[in-house]
């Protein structure tokens, strides 16, 4: 049965860390059940604080995040896959699966069928070592959707690799994401990216949101080279321009 995904509520939401140093800083956003949510700003501006926030891996000093009930289903695609070096495809797919307690053949079972959907049932007995860089990605991303989750974090997943293949990672996830309806993170430095994939484009500065834009393109018309795309690409580069007080033309690079 499928389950509903859930509100992520951020109510004036701070992470201070030794030092004094505040990475969060009174963040107050909800984002709508089966949304996707792009993050940008400049390096250091609380992106992935936030996000490891919802992921439950830290917690707040002050305030709440609200990610649905304690049952909710999360997953987490980090920059790096974490691929196990001496496991299979199959069996790295399969690993949320089998600390769950899911017995063996069922798993590999959903593990197979996440990984023929993405085009990777061909690589399913190869190691690690043995897949390009942006396979390795595709087989992180199909291992974050094995369990069905509720909620997706994807913290900058295409950030080690090249523009064409990030490109093609970007096709990966909108899939991903129209498979599991999860409401869904994302953390980029690559504004055409966030433009691309989101409903919704956050700017964060300082630990705090700069703006919230909502992208104004319907998704059937995003096209990486026409000309709405380009004015919402270069809106969101003049607001991260703002947030990080440098002066911008507002042209796409």
């Amino acid at each position: 049965m499928t389950r509903e995904p859930p509100i992520l509520q951020f109510d004036r939401v701070a992470r201070e860390f030794s030092g004094g140093v505040r990475a969060v800083d009174g963040v107050t956003l909800s984002l709508a059940p089966g949304s996707f949510t792009a993050l940008i700003g400049p390096s250091g501006c609380g992106k992935t604080t936030l996000l490891r926030l919802v992921a439950r891996l830290d917690s707040p000093t002050a305030g709440r995040v609200e990610a649905g009930e304690a049952t909710v289903s999360q997953s987490v695609c980090f920059q790096d896959p974490r691929l196990l070096p001496w496991r299979r495809v199959v069996d790295n797919v399969a690993l949320p699966l089998e600390l769950a307690g899911v017995p063996l053949a069922e798993r590999h079972a959903s593990a197979l069928d996440v990984l023929q959907a993405a085009g990777l049932a061909h690589a399913s007995r190869m190691l690690p070592a043995q897949l390009s860089g942006g396979m390795r990605m595709r087989v992180a991303l199909a291992r974050a959707l094995v369990t069905q989750p509720q909620v997706l974090l994807l913290d900058e997943p295409c950030s080690a690799v090249d523009e064409f293949t990030r490109m093609q990672l970007d096709t990966e996830i909108l899939r991903t994401w129209r498979t599991c309806g999860a409401t869904t993170l994302l953390v980029t430095h690559s504004v055409s990216e966030a433009v691309w994939l989101a409903d919704r484009v956050v700017v964060m500065a300082k630990g705090r949101v700069h703006a919230d834009h909502v992208v104004q393109v319907e998704r059937a018309e995003r096209d990486r080279g026409g000309a709405a795309f380009i004015r919402e690409v270069e809106h969101c580069m003049r607001l991260l321009a703002a947030a990080s007080g440098a002066p911008s033309n507002g042209k796409a690079a």
